[in-house]
C-alpha cells in the first residue's frame, strides 16, 4: 500500500493522538478506524471534552438513569461515566501500548480542574483514578500549575503515568521536567520500576499565538511581521531544553536504571486564527520523540498535506530565540502571556467540569 502523510509522521518519530473522546467515538468504531487509518496510537481527554459528549445525543441515558435508579449524586456520577469511557478507551487500545511497549496507546484522564492549586488534592485525585481506571496504559493528566509541579512529582514517585497538562511557557516547561525527575528519584526510593512510568508535557500552541497576536495587533504600529511566530519558537525552545536536558548526568543516572524520556506533546493543534494553515501545529512541530495530539478537524486535514515531512524544530533553534526576543523587543511580556493563559486554560476547565455536573445533576432529578 502506498504511504501515506500518517506514516511519514510516525517515521519521523511523531506519535499522533487524537484529542477526543466520547461514547459515540468507543461504540461506533471511530476510534478503532482512526488507529487503522490515521496511525493514531492514543487519545487525550479533558474536562470540555467530556461535557460537549455528554451534551451530544442520547448515548449516556442509559448509563445516566442506572446511575439516576442507584440515587448517586452528579459527582459520583461524573467520575462513574467519565472512568467507564476512559476505560474502555484503554482496553481498545491496549494492543497499540502492547507494541509500543508502554510508549503509546495510551488514554488521559484530568483530575477535578477545581483543586488546580491543592497540591494534595491533586495527588489524591490522581491515584484514586489510577486505581479506579486500573489499566496499565492510562495516563493521568495534572495542570502544570505551581501546585500541579508538587503533585507531578507525589503522583510520579508513586509508579503512576502523567499527562502534565496546560503548558504555556519552556520556563515552565524546564519546571515540568524537574518536578517529573524529582518524581522518578522518589519511584526508585518506592521501589517502583522506572520503565513501567511514562510521561508526556503537553505544551499548548495555539492559545499562545491568538493571545500573543491579540496584543501584537494592540501595539502602534502593529508588528504584523510578528504575528503567529510565539507558538512555534515557545515549543522549538522548549525542545532545545529537552535535548540539552537529557545529557545531563542526573538524567543519565536515570535512564541507566531504565526510566522513561518525558516527551514533549504539542497540545490544541487546532488553529484558532483561520488565516493560518489548518496543519501548522502539526507539520511545523515535527521531531524525534514527540506528540502531536490533534482534534478530528486537524488529524483530517493532515491527509491533504503536500510538503514533505521532515524534522522542522531541531533546525530552527537560532531562529526561535530570535523570534522570542523580537516578540520581546517589541513589547510582548511572554511570562505574563504564560500566566494568563494557563489561568484561563484552568477557568475553562472548571466552567467545562461544572456545566457538567449540572448537567448530571438534571437529569439524575428527572
Amino acid at each position: 500500500m502506498p504511504t501515506t502523510v500518517y506514516d511519514d509522521l510516525t517515521r519521523a518519530g511523531v506519535s499522533i493522538w487524537l484529542d477526543n473522546l466520547g461514547r459515540a467515538m468507543l461504540i461506533s468504531g471511530d476510534l478503532a478506524r482512526h488507529v487503522r487509518r490515521r496511525n493514531v496510537v492514543g487519545v487525550t481527554s479533558n474536562p470540555s471534552i467530556f461535557e460537549a459528549a455528554l451534551s451530544a445525543g442520547d448515548d449516556y441515558d442509559g448509563q445516566v438513569a442506572q446511575l439516576r435508579a442507584a440515587e448517586v449524586d452528579a459527582a459520583a456520577a461524573a467520575e462513574f461515566i467519565t472512568v467507564a469511557d476512559v476505560r474502555e478507551a484503554c482496553d481498545q487500545l491496549l494492543d497499540v501500548w502492547r507494541a509500543s511497549t508502554g510508549r503509546d496507546g495510551r488514554v488521559s484522564l484530568e483530575v477535578d480542574p477545581r483543586s488546580a492549586d491543592d497540591s494534595d488534592a491533586m495527588t489524591r485525585q490522581a491515584l484514586g483514578l489510577a486505581r479506579l481506571v486500573n489499566r496499565p496504559n492510562l495516563m493521568v493528566k495534572i495542570p502544570a500549575t505551581d501546585a500541579g509541579l508538587t503533585a507531578i512529582t507525589n503522583t510520579t514517585g508513586e509508579g503512576v503515568s502523567v499527562n502534565v497538562t496546560l503548558i504555556f511557557s519552556a520556563d515552565r516547561y524546564r519546571q515540568v521536567t524537574e518536578a517529573y525527575l524529582n518524581g522518578l528519584e522518589r519511584a526508585v526510593a518506592n521501589g517502583h520500576p522506572l520503565p513501567s512510568i511514562h510521561s508526556v508535557a503537553s505544551f499548548f500552541v495555539s492559545r499562545i499565538d491568538t493571545e500573543v497576536d491579540r496584543r501584537l495587533d494592540q501595539l502602534e504600529p502593529a508588528p504584523a511581521h510578528l504575528r503567529g511566530t510565539a507558538a512555534i519558537a515557545m515549543a522549538v525552545s522548549a525542545y532545545e531544553h529537552f535535548q540539552v536536558s537529557l545529557e545531563s548526568p542526573r538524567w543519565l543516572a536515570l535512564l541507566r536504571q531504565g526510566a522513561q524520556v518525558q516527551r514533549l506533546l504539542w497540545a490544541s493543534t487546532g488553529v484558532k486564527d483561520p488565516t493560518y494553515a489548518a496543519t501548522r501545529y502539526v507539520t511545523g512541530l515535527v521531531a524525534p520523540h514527540t506528540v502531536s495530539t490533534m482534534p478530528e478537524a486537524t488529524l483530517k486535514a493532515v491527509q491533504d498535506v503536500t510538503t514533505p515531512i521532515t524534522d522542522t524544530v531541531t533546525p530552527s533553534y537560532a531562529r526561535a530565540r530570535q523570534a522570542l526576543d523580537d516578540l520581546t523587543t517589541s513589547g510582548i511580556d511572554l511570562a505574563d502571556v504564560a500566566a494568563t493563559l494557563e489561568l484561563e486554560g484552568v477557568t475553562r476547565f472548571v466552567t467545562a467540569w461544572e456545566s457538567l455536573l449540572a448537567r448530571l445533576a438534571d437529569q439524575l432529578s428527572g
